[in-house]
This record gives structure tokens, C-alpha cells and sequence, in this order.
């Protein structure tokens, strides 16, 4: 799955995709919306592929979280980000084990399950992607 193109920008809802550049900023359309709109250099924009979960041995990619998410799911539900602070930690738990319970909070796992479920919603995790990825990895080593 390809998270380069996949923005979120503070203080508005939901996940945009790239869409093009302009002078001082891009285009980006709402996942949700298919609203298409400027985003200019001054605003706090953060790519999916750049974030990560602090975890005790190293941080792990939201990619790679994303792929335990998937695969958990395949056999149990996915926990709603409405849930209880208890139940999003708890699921958290299962699906990324050893992440730092210090500095992964209950708001972080909110945001991680609501960008989960559009991009799932809209068919944009592509589970046969990263398999193809991992195996070129493993075969190139």
C-alpha cells in the first residue's frame, strides 16, 4: 500500500490524496468528499508514509500497522474509534503488541483506527501490494 500520496492535514477531517503541485503549496482531494482543493506551504500537513508508533524496540511504520490491522480484521472486528479508552488500547494491544504504552495514547489510537477505516472503506489498502513488495524485499536480500 502506497501512503506517499495520502495526507493528513491539521485541523481538517479525514485524509486527502495528492493530486498535484502548484507555486507555493498542491491540490489535494478529500477521500471522502472527492472535494478538491489548494493547500499552501504554511499549513501542518503530514504524509501517511512518514508517520510511525513509537513501540520498545524501534518505531514501527503506519504501513506496518496498517498490514497487522488487516490482518487481524480478517478474522475479528475492528474496534469503532468511538469506543471506550479501555477497548482502543485493548485492540491496539493485539494488533501491535509491543507498542510504548507511555507515549501511544488513547487519542493516537483514535486516529490511527479512523485513517484505517477510510482508507479501507474506499478500497485503498491493496493488500496484494505489499505482499508483492515483501517478497521482492526478501528476494533482493
Amino acid at each position: 500500500m502506497d501512503l506517499s500520496k495520502i495526507i493528513a492535514i491539521s485541523g481538517k477531517p479525514g485524509l486527502f490524496q495528492l493530486v498535484s503541485s502548484v507555486k507555493n503549496g498542491f491540490v489535494v482531494e478529500g477521500i471522502l468528499d472527492k472535494k478538491r482543493f489548494p493547500v499552501y506551504s504554511s499549513s501542518q500537513v503530514s504524509s501517511l508514509e512518514e508517520v510511525s508508533i513509537y513501540t520498545y524496540e524501534e518505531d514501527k511504520p503506519l504501513r506496518e500497522v496498517f498490514q497487522n490491522i488487516y490482518e487481524y480484521t480478517q478474522e475479528n472486528e475492528l474496534v469503532s474509534a468511538k469506543a471506550s479508552k479501555n477497548e482502543l488500547m485493548s485492540f491496539f494491544e493485539k494488533v501491535l503488541p509491543n507498542y510504548d504504552q507511555d507515549q501511544v495514547y488513547a487519542s493516537d489510537v483514535k486516529k490511527v483506527i479512523q485513517w484505517y477505516k477510510i482508507l479501507a472503506d474506499n478500497n485503498l489498502i491493496d493488500q496484494t501490494t505489499e505482499e508483492a513488495a515483501t517478497s521482492e524485499i526478501e528476494n533482493n536480500e
